[in-house]
């Protein structure tokens, strides 16, 4: 059935740059809505349309799941009543689902719809971003306007990431998002700028200007966490943008390695270590390996990051061999003067980590074939996963929402 939309009112309040209808006819197009009418009548026969109030700022995962879901009226609580916000209903009862939010109606006396809350709609868990949010559908208000935009950039956020982009970036990544948004940058415009920054920190550690190419890498690891939650928060991120971003985040690293050790050409160690050839290597190797089991484990065996299988994945996500803990290794090792150190360093870190991520995946297919399909450990909080755990804390945020909603 062809699904289309209708948008009820708007607020002239902005979030991160768009109005709530901009906001919303982003989301219905990524959703592949047929289009949007201004007037429900317009909506052909034998079809659907899925009715948003203008007035409330909604989780994108609510409006995905309500294009595909059909008779259903979505209510928020207010108080001690429930509000009607959104529905999905066939053309036949668009005009009577129109007048429920205007009062003139009740969805009760719609026959079948079924009245759903953003806690029902669907599971919190997100695959993509790897955390578990519960689904939101908050007022957009001039006093929770901020509390909003904070929380849209949260939502952003990968709950299982590195320690550096978990807990370093948010702060200055939000301001400069910010900037981004006032100046018209795009996301694309900030991925260029970091395949820049990518280029001349290697070329600066080929020539062995660690500290230099250490500034110009860090600034782009930076600017790797602004696009990407650019473009959650601005819903424009696209196909292109998501292949490019990746591209350069996989293929850089081991080429930064590389460099480095060319550079070190220019710097004579006070007493010999591994073999320069070997280091690299080894890094080289291993960082193929550990990138082999992170796609084998998504392919073949859970459906989605191994970093989310159990808890101790999670954890082990925030230090694993990639480009953040190892520019840790690097830093040190230029702050100790010792830049031969932090290379070998990072070879024997990728190689630990990435042997470590062989062991789970081994568990990972024993275990699928003695108990079965596996699953996030997200989705089994409160049953296996005690919901009052360290893991919990650190790698959900279920009490977000609620204190935003308290501004009702």
């Amino acid at each position: 059935m062809v699904v289309y939309g209708f948008i009820v009112g708007e607020s002239p309040l902005r979030l991160w740059g768009l109005t709530s209808k901009q906001r919303i006819e982003r989301v219905l197009q990524r959703a592949d809505i047929a289009e949007i009418v201004e007037d429900v009548t317009l909506v052909p026969a034998e079809s659907s349309v899925v009715l948003i109030r203008g007035d409330y700022l909604y989780d994108d995962r609510v409006i995905n799941t309500l294009v595909k879901k059909p008779n259903v009226f979505l209510q928020v609580r207010a108080g001690h009543e429930f509000v009607p916000v959104a529905a999905h209903v066939s053309s036949k009862l668009a005009g009577e689902a129109q007048d429920v939010f205007s009062g003139g109606a009740r969805a009760e006396d719609l026959g079948s719809v079924q009245m759903e809350t953003p806690e029902t709609l669907s599971p919190a868990y997100d695959d993509r971003l790897r955390k578990l949010d519960p689904f939101f559908v908050l007022p957009i208000t001039p006093e929770n306007r901020r509390d909003l935009e904070k929380m849209l950039f949260t939502w952003a956020y990968k709950s299982v990431t590195d320690l550096v982009t978990k807990w370093v970036w948010p702060r200055p990544a939000r301001w400069v998002t910010g900037l981004c948004v006032r100046y018209g940058f795009r996301p694309n415009h900030v991925t260029v700028i970091s395949l820049a920054l990518v280029v001349l920190a290697g070329v600066l550690f080929w020539y062995g200007f660690y500290g230099w190419g250490l500034l110009a890498g860090w600034l782009m690891t930076f600017l790797d966490t602004v696009d990407g939650k650019l473009a959650r928060v601005t819903v424009t991120s696209t196909n292109f943008g998501h292949i490019f971003d990746h591209a350069i985040d996989i293929i850089h690293p081991p080429l930064w390695y590389i460099a480095w050790g060319l550079g070190l050409s220019q710097y004579q160690p006070a007493a010999a270590g591994v073999p320069l050839n070997t280091t690299l290597w080894l890094i080289v190797i291993f960082y193929v390996v550990g990138r082999f089991v992170e796609l084998t484990f998504q392919r073949a065996l859970g459906g989605f990051s191994i970093f989310v299988w159990r808890p101790t994945d999670s954890y082990f996500r925030l230090i694993t061999g990639r480009r953040n803990p190892s520019l840790i290794l690097l830093t040190t090792g230029v702050v100790m003067c010792r830049p031969d150190l932090g290379l070998e360093a990072v070879a024997f870190w990728t190689v630990l980590t990435s042997l470590f991520l062989l062991l789970r995946l081994a568990l990972a297919w024993h275990q699928r074939n003695v108990s079965g399909p596996l699953h996030p450990w997200f989705q089994e909080i409160g049953d296996t996963v005690d919901s009052r755990s360290l893991a919990v804390r650190v790698f959900t945020r279920p009490a977000s929402v609620k204190s935003v909603s308290n501004h009702e």
